[in-house]
């Protein structure tokens, strides 16, 4: 059992999520609920302790942006954002833009949204184009999201990974895995939720962080996406850049295989109150 977080214990620490549902929910015998209630138990976390939160992601009303502007709405302060919200040149150019200002008016007081052309620069979502989805080049794609992704690694101190699917990935790798590489290229703390299985696990395991027995692979499972095996040779090859989080290697280990959703949040919040108050 990890101990509560102190009142702003995180003053000044943002920290980013990366998720995506997990294939492996079913044979660990979870539903998408449960992954639901980690994903709430760490943002309450972070933003009781007085930290913000990081996120970049789509507009569907049952996606996960969706969820955490609910969550910070619940507890996140109101004399500035608590999170900040990348969208992707596509993600948000495919969006009618009445509701893409409607977003922003609605969600200013808890999300200050950053609008991103192809290249990662902050843009007026109005430019060039009317109130209608705007037509994105497929080959700005891929490259836009890898510029999201940098654009957030550069302005968070901490990064939580949890589920993370294998296939269905828009980017030239799972967004998950190419988070955790850019958040080793800036020595950023990373937090390994691996208890839901996912794209987290492999990460784990491929680091030499996680038990291979635990969760061993599934023989029914579809052979793996080219670019999957690539990203995960790529990160194989930086087994031994892992910054330290603040955890135990017990610790980390808890962090690695539990899904109790108070667990995980307890010991990203240890992690995160331990360098912060090194470093405070």
């Amino acid at each position: 059992m990890t101990s509560l977080l102190p009142g702003n214990a995180l003053a000044g620490v943002r920290v980013g999520l990366s998720a995506s549902d997990s294939p492996d929910l079913a044979r660990l015998g979870l539903l998408p609920n449960h992954f639901r209630l980690a994903l709430a138990e760490i943002a309450r976390t972070v933003l009781v302790g007085g930290g913000t939160l990081a996120y970049g992601g789509h507009l569907r009303p049952d996606g996960h942006t969706a969820f955490l502007l609910r969550e910070v709405q619940r507890y996140g302060p109101l004399d500035s954002p608590p999170l900040l919200l990348a969208l992707a040149w596509q993600n948000h150019r495919q969006v009618p833009l009445p509701e893409l200002r409607r977003l922003r008016d609605e969600a200013g007081l808890y999300a200050g949204t950053v609008f991103l052309d192809p290249a990662g620069g902050e843009v007026d979502p109005a430019r060039e184009r009317g109130d209608e989805p705007a037509p994105v080049a497929e080959a700005d794609r891929a490259p836009a999201l890898t510029a999201m992704r940098s654009y957030l690694a550069e302005r968070v101190d901490g990064r939580v990974v949890i589920g993370g699917r294998r296939s269905g990935f828009g980017g030239r790798m799972p967004g998950l895995i190419e988070e955790v590489l850019l958040a080793l290229d800036h020595g950023t703390p990373l937090y390994l939720a691996g208890g839901f299985g996912g794209t987290t696990w492999d990460i784990l395991r491929v680091l030499g962080l996680g038990d291979p027995d635990w969760l061993p692979p599934d023989e029914g499972a579809e052979p793996p996406d080219p670019r999957y095996r690539d990203a995960i040779a790529q990160l194989a090859a930086r087994a031994g850049d892992v910054p330290d989080n603040g955890l135990t290697t017990q610790e980390n280990r808890r962090l690695a295989e539990t899904h109790r959703p108070s667990e995980i949040a307890g010991l990203v919040g240890l992690g995160l109150g331990r360098l912060h108050s090194a470093t405070g």
